[in-house]
C-alpha cells in the first residue's frame, strides 16, 4: 500500500475563499486516492506564508509525528518560509514541496540586501532540504532553477488539468466581461477598472468573482473609485462564487480576464478556455503557457504588459468594436479547448513523483 502524508495551509475546502492552489492540492489529493494512494492529510493553520510562533510549533509538531522514511507531500505555501522547521526532517522523511508561486518571486528574489533577500535566502533553505519539487508550470520550474541554482532533476511540472465543461453561450457584441480570483492588488482588479474607465463609451459589463476580506482596505477604496467613476452599475463585485452559480457565470461570460501582476499559471484561463471562452490577461508568469498550450500560433486570446492599463483598454477596445477578432478568438478558444489535460493527467504525473520518492 502506497501512503503519502500532505500537509496544505488550512481550509483547503473554504468555500468563502477559494483559491488556485487550493483547487489544485484538492484536485491532486482527491486524484492520488482513486489510483490507491493512502493520503493522510495534515490542515495546518496559520498565517501562511508569514507564520507566528504558535503555526511553526503546529507544523513542527505535524511532521514530528510522521513516520521515518515517510513521503510527504508539502504545500509551498506552509514549507518555503520556514527552513528552521522543515530542513531538519530533511534526512528524516522524504520531502517532496509543492510550489505554487515561488515566493522569492513575490517579494523579489535576487535583492541584494534587506528583508527580501532574507526571505528569499529562506526559500532557498528549504527547497535545498526537499527530496523533490513539483512546480504547477513549466515557467514555475524554470524560474526556480534560475533563481536557486537548483539540480533540474528534482524539479518537476505538474500543471493543473481542467474539468469538461459546457462550450458557453456567448452574445455577439461579446460585451459580457468575467474576472475570477480574489479582489487584491496582486491579481490587478485597480488596473482592470483604470482600464475600463478610458472605454466608457462602448458597450460592457463586468462581474468580478472572488474574496472580498483578503484585503479589505483595497476592496473599499476599489468600490469608492467604482462609484466616482460612475461605473457601480456595469461592474458588479459578486465575491466568492462556486459550484453551480460560477458555472452559470461562466456560462453567460462572453470574455475572461485576467489582468494580474504576478501569475505562476492562471487556473483561471483555462476553465475559461475549457468553455470556449477567449481570455485577455498579462503577460506575466505562466498565464501564457496556460492560454498557448501545445499551439502558440494559434493564440485564444490577447496579452497584454502587466499593470498597463491602457494596452489593456486598447484590447478590450478592439475585442468590442471588431467582430472579426471575436470570431477569430472564439475558434481559437474553441480549438484550445479540444487540447486540454483533465486533472487525471495532473494526478497521474504527481503519483509518479512521489513513486520515484517512496522506492
Amino acid at each position: 500500500m502506497r501512503t503519502v502524508h500532505a500537509v496544505v495551509p488550512a481550509g483547503l475546502t473554504d468555500r468563502g475563499r477559494p483559491s488556485g492552489g487550493n483547487a489544485y492540492d484538492l484536485r491532486v489529493l482527491t486524484g492520488l486516492g482513486e489510483l490507491g494512494w493512502t493520503v493522510c492529510l495534515f490542515e495546518v493553520d496559520g498565517t501562511w506564508p508569514t507564520p507566528d510562533r504558535a503555526a511553526r510549533c503546529r507544523l513542527s509538531g505535524v511532521l514530528a509525528c510522521i513516520p521515518d522514511g515517510s513521503p510527504v507531500l508539502l504545500d509551498g505555501l506552509v514549507a518555503c518560509a520556514v527552513p528552521e522547521v522543515i530542513a531538519p526532517e530533511r534526512d528524516r522523511l522524504r520531502l517532496v514541496t509543492l510550489v505554487h508561486l515561488p515566493l522569492g518571486h513575490e517579494w523579489g528574489a535576487g535583492a541584494p540586501d534587506g528583508q527580501d533577500a532574507a526571505r528569499c535566502e529562506r526559500e532557498r533553505e528549504v527547497l535545498a532540504a526537499a527530496t523533490t519539487l513539483i512546480t504547477t508550470s513549466r515557467w514555475t520550474r524554470a524560474w526556480l532553477l534560475d533563481a536557486y541554482g537548483l539540480d533540474p532533476d528534482r524539479v518537476h511540472a505538474a500543471p493543473p488539468g481542467s474539468e469538461e465543461a459546457a462550450e458557453a453561450r456567448p452574445e455577439p457584441s461579446g460585451s459580457r466581461l468575467l474576472c475570477v480570483g480574489a479582489v487584491t492588488p496582486t491579481k490587478g482588479h485597480d488596473v482592470l477598472l483604470d482600464a475600463l474607465s478610458r472605454i466608457v463609451d462602448l458597450p460592457w459589463s463586468l462581474t468580478c468573482v472572488g474574496a472580498l476580506d483578503i484585503d479589505p482596505g483595497f476592496v473599499t477604496d476599489l468600490a469608492v473609485r467604482i462609484g466616482r467613476a460612475g461605473l457601480d452599475t456595469r461592474i458588479t463585485l459578486a465575491g466568492p462564487c462556486g459550484g453551480d452559480r460560477l458555472q452559470t457565470m461562466y456560462a453567460v461570460a462572453d470574455l475572461v480576464l485576467v489582468p494580474s501582476r504576478i501569475e505562476s499559471y492562471g487556473m483561471v484561463a483555462t476553465e475559461a478556455l475549457a468553455r470556449g471562452i477567449p481570455v485577455i490577461g498579462s503577460d506575466v508568469g505562466g498565464l501564457p503557457e496556460a492560454l498557448d498550450g501545445p499551439t502558440p500560433g494559434d493564440r485564444p486570446g490577447l496579452l497584454v504588459p502587466p499593470g498597463d492599463d491602457a494596452c489593456l483598454a486598447a484590447a478590450l477596445r478592439e475585442w468590442i468594436t471588431d467582430p472579426d477578432l471575436r470570431d477569430r478568438l472564439r475558434a481559437a478558444a474553441r480549438r484550445r479547448r479540444a487540447t486540454l489535460d483533465g486533472w487525471s493527467a495532473t494526478t497521474q504525473r504527481v503519483s509518479e513523483i512521489l513513486d520515484e520518492v517512496a522506492a
